[in-house]
């Protein structure tokens, strides 16, 4: 264990940099990239960044909801995160009546201010290396829960998790602070909120006013507490004051925040499935959802208040895995994956990790029929909304069944739900290997003549039609019922089988290339913990003779606008604005070098003095690869500049009264 620990500590504490920005740096360690960072025009400490002792700018950062970031911008718990992480509370707030997506909210008065059950934001009140108790403990479930166990025991909204990085050669006890009354403040119509709409997702140039304005409220003490008239508003141990001196092509900058996942030392088997195989047949099944969707959508507007959050969820993942595919075969990932697998297995030659590439190909062929199979039908049989909601129905408690009820009728639209089915289970028949298919499936393609009259029965069933009398036995459940059971039965314990078994050598080839390159810097993979991520503002070439600057106006927006089309028909009063001549340089957007993912919606952009310039919302298209290779030519974030936020609220809808608590500064 020791002999891990040093090899571990070499590869972290290495002198040598990363290859450009690259990299997501766990915070109480970023005294070892400290120097780099001020190096690169940075003003403040490690301690400034992470500190147990004092007030740090961690504590100014949260986890918002279950997968994006937030920080904190005031004394009074004021919170900026992006317009898609609030999204599906505007939307469960919207109404035909009153349609916040469409027409913006801002509660100028705290009792204005909308509460949003189930919604969480989580600051990190600490994290420690516990690599040697984990690495020591004979069974590593027992010693994590016990290690959460004593780290939650005061209370006080303390939950915690022990993560494993570097495929379980380094683990991290994380403790939470988890504030459970947020309430919603304001956010901007989606004609600026989430301009540009699946279009412009992904792409720059960018105009979207991706932001919208939450409150953190506490209990008397400050302390987190469910929902009450009676909670005031948190006073957090730091917020970020707000910088409007604008940023230029080559200033620093740095992201704290909480990214998803990133797979940057899966083998060249791993990123062919990803590319070929993977990302395709889950590109061609959400277009079919997205078509179906957008073409009720454009008809009512009250099917599109209902579909707008969902429709967006499809999109979003459908789009990235296009650039992502795009990108790995541009940077011919997997070519150069097996060049380093083979200079591994020379290297490896007479040690213990001779032939782990090899085994690794092996459980990754495998691994293949199974994985396609499982998220095949993930995509597919899963992913009926009403099935979905019979589910749920079944499994709530008796007096919560009429919430689940209605909560799942106000945005429910049966057209859009029959013919994706249709659509989905046609192309399961053709495309999923019928050793991999259950026998229910099997039995209900030879009773029905076709997948429509199939579906015909399916959604003209009593439970469909209103009667929850029988649930149970109705044919809407049996189809979710089966399907989760062949696929938690059959296919579930066979995936996690073979990824444990690879998850193992993964574990041993982490080490192995560390010994390989010593001269080389190693960060952990992303996991939904908190990080930072060092870079400058910076624009980019896409392909020969095209330069992409790295900020965007509101020039750019009129250019855009188009009355005749929902994502580009901005509020008049913006047309208004501009058509005075005094904001045609009004900056809305900006491209920096930082390594992100998904998680990374909603963080901090921080600049050298540690003040908010602006939030992270996306990735260039062209590099959204970043999860899988990095390119440092051509990856890029794209944020928010924080001066259109200000500008939206207080020169377009004034309603500045709601940002008078932030603290500004040049």
């Amino acid at each position: 264990m020791r002999r891990i620990l040093s090899v571990l500590a070499g590869a972290l504490l290495c002198a040598f940099p990363a290859l450009a920005d690259e990299g997501m740096w766990l915070p109480s360690l970023i005294s070892q990239r400290i120097a780099d960072m001020q190096a690169k025009g940075f003003k403040l400490s490690a301690e400034d960044i992470y500190s147990v002792n004092q007030a740090s700018l961690k504590d100014a950062v949260v986890l918002f909801g279950g997968g994006c970031t937030g920080e904190v911008v005031s004394k009074e718990g004021l919170l900026f995160t992006n317009h898609h992480c609030g999204y599906s509370y505007i939307q469960k707030h919207s109404s035909v009546e009153h349609d916040y997506l469409k027409d913006g909210f801002w509660a100028l008065t705290r009792d204005q201010e909308l509460p949003n059950p189930g919604l969480t934001v989580s600051f990190l009140d600490r994290m420690e290396d516990v690599t040697s108790v984990m690495l020591a403990a004979p069974d590593k479930e027992l010693a994590a829960a016990e290690l959460v166990k004593q780290a939650t025991a005061p209370g006080n909204g303390l939950s915690a998790s022990v993560e494993a990085l570097y495929y379980g050669n380094q683990y991290f006890l994380f403790v939470y602070r988890v504030f459970t009354d947020v309430r919603f403040v304001g956010a901007p119509p989606s004609s600026i909120g989430k301009f540009g709409g699946d279009t412009d997702n992904w792409m720059w140039p960018r105009h979207t006013g991706d932001f919208s304005i939450f409150r953190i409220y506490a209990d008397k003490d400050n302390n987190p507490a469910p929902y009450s008239p009676d909670n005031v508003p948190y006073t957090p141990k730091k917020y970020f004051k707000v910088s409007l001196g604008g940023v230029k092509e080559g200033d620093f900058t740095f992201i704290y925040g909480f990214p998803g996942t990133t797979q940057e030392y899966i083998t060249s088997d791993a990123v062919r499935y990803i590319s070929e195989v993977s990302d395709p047949a889950k590109i061609a099944l959400r277009t079919l959802r997205l078509d179906i969707q957008k073409a009720y959508m454009s008809n009512s507007q009250a099917v599109r208040i209902q579909y707008s959050s969902k429709n967006a969820s499809v999109s979003n993942s459908w789009k990235k895995w296009q650039g992502e595919m795009k990108g790995i075969r541009k940077m011919k990932t997997v070519q150069s994956k097996k060049e380093y697998e083979a200079a591994f297995e020379k290297w490896a030659k007479g040690t213990r990790y001779e032939g782990i590439t090899e085994k690794l190909a092996d459980l990754y062929r495998r691994l293949e029929p199974i994985n396609y199979a499982r998220e095949y039908t993930s995509e597919t049989a899963l992913a009926i909304e009403l099935p979905q909601f019979a589910a749920s129905y079944v499994s709530a408690q008796p007096e919560n069944r009429q919430a689940v009820k209605e909560a799942f009728l106000k945005d429910y639209y049966m057209p859009i739900d029959v013919q994706t089915f249709i659509d989905l289970m046609a192309e399961y028949g053709k495309n999923v290997d019928p050793e991999f298919q259950p026998l229910y499936y099997k039995v209900h393609m030879d009773l029905y003549d076709n997948v429509k009259d199939w579906a015909y029965a399916l959604f003209t069933s009593p439970f469909a039609q209103g009667d929850y009398s029988d649930v149970e036995h109705d044919p809407v459940y049996e189809f979710r019922r089966e399907f989760v059971k062949y696929y938690n039965e059959q296919l579930l314990p066979v995936y996690r089988d073979l990824t444990s078994q690879i998850t193992e050598l993964y574990h041993d080839y982490m080490q192995g290339q560390m010994e390989f390159e010593p001269g080389k810097t190693f960060y952990p993979d992303a996991n939904l913990t908190l990080r930072v991520a060092y870079g400058k503002v910076q624009g980019y070439e896409p392909q020969d003779g095209i330069y992409y600057h790295p900020q965007s106006t509101l020039t750019g927006i009129i250019e855009k606008d188009n009355p005749n089309i929902f994502d580009y028909d901005i509020p008049q009063a913006l047309r208004d604005i501009y058509a005075t001549g005094l904001y045609d340089d009004q900056p809305v957007c900006f491209l920096a070098t930082n390594h992100t993912t998904g998680g990374n919606s909603g963080s901090p952009v921080i600049n050298a003095d540690g003040n908010l310039i602006g939030l992270n919302f996306d990735r260039v298209w062209e590099g959204t690869q970043s999860d899988v290779t990095f390119d440092p030519e051509i990856c890029r974030n794209i944020s928010l500049d924080v001066r259109y936020l200000v500008f939206v609220v207080d020169k377009v809808f004034h309603v500045g009264a709601i940002l008078q608590e932030v603290e500004f500064v040049d």
